[in-house]
């Protein structure tokens, strides 16, 4: 009886060592044993905390969309050990755009088209310059946050663009689909999509190799320059494009919305297993991520916490990472 009862739990520590192994292990434990610990609260206290009733589940589902696909730019970019301070303007900046070409008359199909292009020439222009400045995208990309968020002040006049676009693009992104809205699947194409990309193509070897050991990976020929303009590129089209989509499902765009957004995507790259240094990530890891700040904040409001402890555990967030980064880069 002692044997066999030891078999299913060396069983499940076998299992629980070779997930922690995987890229994506700690993450997927970590989200894991947080919906438990929030599922198992909302069964003891259905009325006080709503956690899995339908209405909750689907306002989740609606929310993490704009924020996952922020992430998953920010993600191969801090790969590639490169950072964008500006995908909060972007988001704001590329989603009004699209609505004041539309409101103007503008054909729908070109104001988004332009959006997304500004988005991404946003970002290669973040690109460009921190490549040839040879300064910390860092530096680059705070001053260019501020400036388009100027920029955002001037183009809104400090009031809301309201977008009601026609009836068949509109639910384009925001059918349901059962419980599920759609941009939740269009959520999980995008990530499909740079996983192939971080995963499965040339590029992807190349975004690890730049941001483990730049020097190295020039040495073998790599364009490290075009690699991390690219970068910056593709994370300046996703935020262009969740600004886009979160602006369908709200039918406006506010000057001070996606304030703080670029925080709560490094943040969530971070909480995914990103390293701030470079070299590591997963996708798997930082739609996870995504996804628990956003059960943080959810968990936070049906606790009636006030707003700013999501702020606060930003920050801690980023705080503990980089001290981790060093004590692991000086072992």
């Amino acid at each position: 009886m002692t044997v066999s009862a030891e078999v299913p739990r060396l069983a499940a520590g076998s299992w629980l060592k070779e997930l922690q192994r995987r890229r994506s292990g700690n993450i997927v434990l970590l989200f894991v044993a947080i919906q438990v610990v929030a599922i198992v609260f909302a069964l003891i206290f259905p009325d006080e905390f709503r956690y899995v009733s339908l209405g909750n589940v689907q306002l989740m589902l609606k929310s993490i969309p704009s924020l996952v696909i922020v992430v998953l730019g920010v993600n191969l970019l801090m790969i590639a050990g490169e950072f964008d301070l500006t995908v909060g303007a972007t988001f704001t900046l590329t989603a009004l755009i699209m609505a004041k070409l539309f409101n103007a008359g503008i054909p729908l199909g070109i104001a988004v088209l332009a959006a997304l292009v500004a988005g991404a020439v946003i970002g290669f222009v973040n690109g460009w310059i921190v490549v040839m400045s040879n300064v910390p995208s860092f530096i680059i990309t705070l001053g260019a946050m501020w400036f388009w968020r100027g920029v955002i002040l001037i183009l809104s006049g400090s009031v809301t663009e309201s977008f009601y676009p026609s009836q068949f693009f509109e639910k384009l992104f925001t059918m349901n689909l059962g419980p599920i809205q759609v941009q939740f699947v269009w959520a999980l194409a995008i990530a499909t999509l740079c996983w192939l990309l971080l995963e499965r193509h040339q590029y992807g070897n190349y975004l690890f190799g730049v941001g483990g050991n730049r020097k190295a990976a020039a040495a073998l020929g790599v364009n490290t320059n075009r690699v991390k303009i690219i970068a910056f590129g593709i994370t300046g089209l996703l935020a262009a494009l969740s600004g886009v989509m979160s602006t369908v499902r709200i039918n406006s765009i506010s000057p001070i919305q996606g304030q703080g957004l670029e925080l709560q995507a490094i943040a969530a790259c971070v909480i995914g297993g990103t390293a701030l240094t470079g070299g590591k990530g997963t996708i798997l890891g930082a739609f996870l991520g995504a996804a628990l700040m956003y059960t943080i904040q959810d968990v936070l409001l049906l606790l009636r916490a006030p707003g700013h402890y999501l702020q606060m555990f930003v920050g801690v967030i980023i705080v503990i990472a980089a001290v981790l980064n060093e004590a692991i880069k000086s072992e």
